[in-house]
């Protein structure tokens, strides 16, 4: 027996590695070379949109967020800029914005955000009039439909009595996404701190629209420093030496200036007189223009998410360069280097802090809140049951009230909303695994 077995496993292995013909089983001899340009397609394929899950909330309010980068690389960034500090005591920065300068690619991106944060605005007001909101009156819970979800989420004041079901009523524009508010900086690179009694006399607006006016929008009501020439570190410490010729030049009478906004950028881009006259007519223009001719609803869906997606991709672009802060326990958002120092915090432990907010840096979401809320695939079909919340999907709301007035499903939002996934009736929950 042990014998043949060794001769058929002798003969198993000359099978295995003997080479085949493809016509053995009655394949046809191109089907190799056919396979092989089957494959060399997949590849050429254009790839599939990346699988986004359902964002996670906070497992308690008192936990801080998420880092962004991971600690051991921020600490090493602070070895290496403290290093650089030592060896070299007095240098000039050369890297624009750290230089005080704009950086000359994302000057036009700044103009884009700024144009499509205009555009979302305009468009979900008039959207709301025609698709309801709900919001819960004890929560921030919303929803888009006639009538509020029945899924028990809430956790407003006397969540418990009520079985953690949501007291639904009429919701308004400010619910569907939220657009938190910062210190307008007039100079950050010399000044990036607001102090505790300045809180006052600085204007606080939203921070889409200081993101855009440091990296290059430039606004009347909001002046902001432009320089010609980068500023020095001498010890860590910001040195401006263009406004120290600037006061000497005033005192001579040379010229004076007007608003504090130098005449032309280091890119070449003019930022005062022919700019405002010029770029902020085209955009009233543009608006104006544009809301004339998309008077129908799903037009103006179709414009409103196309302002929603340019926004949060232009906006993610300018972040690369302009930092952004967030306070790691509350809403908090500081467009700048580093965070104010307004004693303002209310979240989990500012009694340690003396008020103070815990900086960090931020994301997209902290700068515009998406304000997630469940899909729903018919408009005017029944509530959605607690008992199939596993089965339902989540988008922004901008989405979601876009989606629901006409506009397409973009690729990147598909796997959010579970368009695949097919929910059982109520009464078959308990046989589905």
């Amino acid at each position: 027996m042990s014998l043949m077995r060794q001769t058929m496993q002798i003969q198993y292995l000359s099978l295995k590695n003997r080479w085949i013909p493809p016509n053995l089983f009655g394949l046809s001899p191109f089907h190799h070379s056919f396979t092989q340009i089957a494959k060399k397609l997949e590849y050429d394929d254009p790839p599939d949109p990346p699988y986004v899950d359902l964002p996670k909330p906070r497992e308690r309010e008192s936990n801080r967020k998420p880092y962004p980068t991971p600690m051991k690389i921020l600490i090493q960034r602070a070895k290496e800029k403290r290093v650089a500090r030592k060896a070299q005591p007095c240098r000039m920065l050369e890297h624009p914005p750290d230089n005080g300068l704009l950086v000359p690619d994302l000057v036009h991106v700044a103009h884009d955000v700024y144009l499509a944060w205009k555009l979302l605005r305009s468009g979900i007001l008039r959207l709301v009039e025609a698709i309801p909101i709900q919001r819960c009156r004890f929560c921030f819970e919303v929803h888009i439909g006639h009538v509020g979800h029945e899924i028990r989420t809430c956790t407003g004041a006397k969540s418990g009595f009520r079985s953690a079901t949501h007291a639904w009523r009429k919701g308004g524009v400010q619910d569907v996404v939220f657009f938190p508010k910062c210190y307008h900086l007039y100079d950050r690179v010399v000044k990036p701190r607001v102090g505790h009694d300045e809180r006052y006399g600085i204007p606080r607006i939203p921070a889409i629209l200081e993101l855009c006016i440091q990296a290059g929008v430039d606004l009347e009501k909001y002046p902001s420093k432009r320089r010609t020439k980068p500023v020095y570190s001498i010890e860590g410490r910001i040195v401006d030496f263009e406004s120290v010729k600037e006061m000497n030049e005033v005192e001579r009478g040379v010229f004076t200036r007007a608003g504090g906004n130098i005449v032309k950028s280091d890119c070449g881009i003019e930022l005062e007189g022919a700019n405002k006259s010029s770029s902020l007519w085209k955009i009233r223009n543009t608006l104006d223009q544009q809301y004339e001719v998309d008077t129908e609803l799903r037009q103006l869906s179709i414009l409103t998410l196309d302002s929603w997606l340019k926004m949060v991709c232009g906006a993610k672009k300018i972040m690369g360069k302009y930092m952004v802060q967030t306070c790691g326990y509350c809403p908090e958002v500081q467009v700048g280097p580093k965070g104010h120092k307004v004693r303002m915090c209310r979240a989990s432990k500012h009694q340690s802090r003396n008020g103070l907010h815990a900086w960090q840096e931020a994301t997209i979401d902290d700068l515009v809140g998406p304000n997630y809320v469940w899909h729903m695939r018919d408009l005017k079909g029944p509530p959605l049951d607690n008992k199939l919340k596993r089965y339902y999907g989540k988008v922004p709301a901008v989405v979601e009230l876009c989606v629901q007035a006409g506009a397409p499903i973009p690729d990147q939002y598909r796997s959010m909303l579970r368009l695949d996934v097919v929910s059982p009736d109520s009464d078959e929950v308990d046989l589905v695994a």
